[in-house]
């Protein structure tokens, strides 16, 4: 099992270092310590492992240290910054194992400029030689990227002239969308194994700055040091403590503390619960401090969080999500009211973001969601976006027989009308009613309601509203006839009808890149015994089909 929970106690190929306002993130592979056997991590290349402590370090520069306000990524190896995903591994994966580590390694550098955009605690890459690859993908989804001017240090997109992929997490889009690279310059860099070097990188804006060795630390320091003083982020304020979740992980059941999932394996689901507050919010944010990651929204968003992961990358048969939840609206309300009084705070800042992220991880997860919406459900605010989110929701008209007196809710919050944005930078109820943008303004004059079944199927806020006589039959029918579709299309289907409206960087690298790498994985130009990613390091050359499709 692949587990995403780590520590930098546990730490085995990044150190942490800080210098006042400054972090500094090393990266020190352990080239024996890769998720699986068979390859040898050389030259600071990845694996999943790699990434897994990469993100767990950003999450908490994020929360346990207010101070940061600038990253430096950079490299304990000589003339070495990042040799990119190891071949081996990716040569040796599974198809699936490949496109959920790209998927990963995609929203672990979206998270590093959604850090350096919205909590001003900005990145810098020190890259001291060789950045290949992932290498200069991840030194491309920083602010700002030094090169030293050695005469040997460079930066590279080798994989269609070496691999017959591409670069798998975000490095075209990024080079044209973000870096505004000229598209014919771009082609020429992505098609030379050997990459550029000095002043035909900054030239290019492959580069920012470009340093000779013997003022490269002092460059580095001074540029981090001076990206630190323009950050918002309280110098004197305390943390606060990431500790483990949590959970216990049993043969079809996940509990946590806040949530929980049950696998049917037969129908090839997982049923997750949201498990309501069972105490009332704190009254201020000292105390809301005082409680630290135990503050119910960011216990519950992590939880979500480390759920999402593990049922992508260890549950790949499990093709639906059934989402619901148990607890009180009051309750949620309460807790939304403290988060959004203090929004401007670093913390409260912080813990939306959060709720961002991981709700953009479930929307780019290759899995069918449906929300179900029953008596004794709490989907207000924040946790309507997860209604929002799935595919379909349905909502019960009515009372069930067996429990006389309770009836379904909905209620919306100011959270869903701004704070929660999609990957195409709209909320999920702009995307919903793209064609009908007044029905945007009507469902924000519903705020604070507790909507029924009737009521939120007329704001178009639901997909259907079964009676009780109707609603296990339906259920029953529509998980049954999902489970009988083809995966493939399924996912397809939903990542064309999920992200309407406008296009940003991130919706490129998450629908066209990946769609785009999803099928060149699968190709064998690339995965057969003479393509490329297996013959790779062989000096046999690989023979490719001439087709155009």
């Amino acid at each position: 099992m692949i587990d995403f929970q780590t520590h930098p106690d546990r730490y085995r190929h990044w150190q942490i270092s800080y210098s006042d306002r400054v972090a500094y993130l090393t990266m020190s592979v352990d080239l024996n310590a890769g998720l699986s056997e068979g390859y040898e991590l050389k030259l600071n290349s990845y694996d999943l492992g790699v990434d897994i402590e990469l993100y767990d370090a950003v999450q908490r520069l994020r929360f346990e240290r207010p101070e940061i306000g600038a990253v430096v990524i950079q490299s304990s190896l000589d003339r070495v910054f990042c040799a990119g995903a190891n071949i081996k591994m990716l040569g040796q994966s599974s198809h699936a194992h490949k496109v959920n580590f790209c998927k990963f390694t995609n929203e672990t550098r979206n998270a590093i400029e959604d850090a350096s955009e919205n909590s001003s605690q900005r990145y810098i890459s020190a890259i001291n030689g060789t950045a290949a690859g992932g290498g200069y993908e991840l030194a491309l989804s920083t602010d700002h990227i030094i090169l030293v001017d050695d005469g040997n240090a460079s930066v590279s997109l080798p994989e269609v002239p070496l691999l017959a992929v591409l670069p798998g997490t975000g490095g075209l889009t990024r080079l044209v969308d973000k870096r505004k690279v000229r598209r014919d310059l771009a082609d020429v860099f992505c098609t030379i194994e050997e990459g550029i070097k000095g002043q035909r990188a900054l030239e290019w804006r492959l580069v920012d700055e470009l340093v000779p060795t013997s003022q490269f630390q002092q460059a580095v320091s001074e540029r981090a040091n001076e990206f630190a003083q323009m950050s918002d982020r309280p110098a004197e304020a305390p943390g606060i403590t990431l500790t483990s979740l949590q959970r216990e992980i049993s043969a079809d059941e996940v509990d946590y503390s806040t949530l929980r999932v049950v696998l049917d394996r037969t129908k090839r689901l997982a049923e997750l619960t949201i498990i309501g507050p069972d105490a009332e919010s704190p009254k201020s944010i000292e105390e809301m401090i005082s409680l630290g990651d135990q503050f119910w929204p960011l216990r519950l968003g992590r939880e979500l969080d480390d759920a999402l992961l593990h049922l992508r990358l260890n549950e790949t048969e499990i093709g639906t999500l059934v989402v619901k939840s148990e607890g009180t609206s009051e309750r949620i309300q309460a807790f939304e009211k403290l988060l959004l009084e203090n929004s401007d705070h670093w913390l409260v800042r912080e813990i939306i973001l959060y709720w961002k992220r991981t709700l953009k991880r479930l929307d780019v997860t290759s899995k069918t969601t449906f929300t179900l919406v029953e008596p004794g459900s709490c989907f207000s605010g924040f946790l309507a976006e997860l209604i929002f989110a799935a595919d379909r929701a349905y909502m019960l008209e009515g009372e069930f027989e067996d429990r006389p007196g309770e009836y379904a809710t909905l209620r919306l919050s100011d959270f869903n009308f701004g704070p929660l944005p999609m990957a195409n930078g709209i909320t999920r109820l702009q995307t919903r009613f793209l064609g009908e943008p007044e029905a945007v303004d009507r469902a924000e004059d519903l705020i604070g309601q507790d909507l029924s079944a009737g009521e939120a199927l007329a704001a178009g806020l639901i997909t259907y509203a079964p009676d009780d006589i109707d609603w296990d039959d339906e259920i029953r029918l529509l998980l049954e006839e999902r489970s009988s579709f083809s995966a493939d299309s399924l996912t397809g289907l939903e990542a064309n009808l999920r992200f309407a409206g406008p296009e940003t960087m991130e919706t490129k690298i998450f629908g066209r890149l990946s769609a785009w790498q999803n099928w060149i994985f699968q190709r064998p130009n690339a995965v057969s015994e003479e393509g490329a990613l297996q013959l790779y390091g062989s000096g046999i050359r690989p023979k490719y089909n001439p087709e155009r499709v």
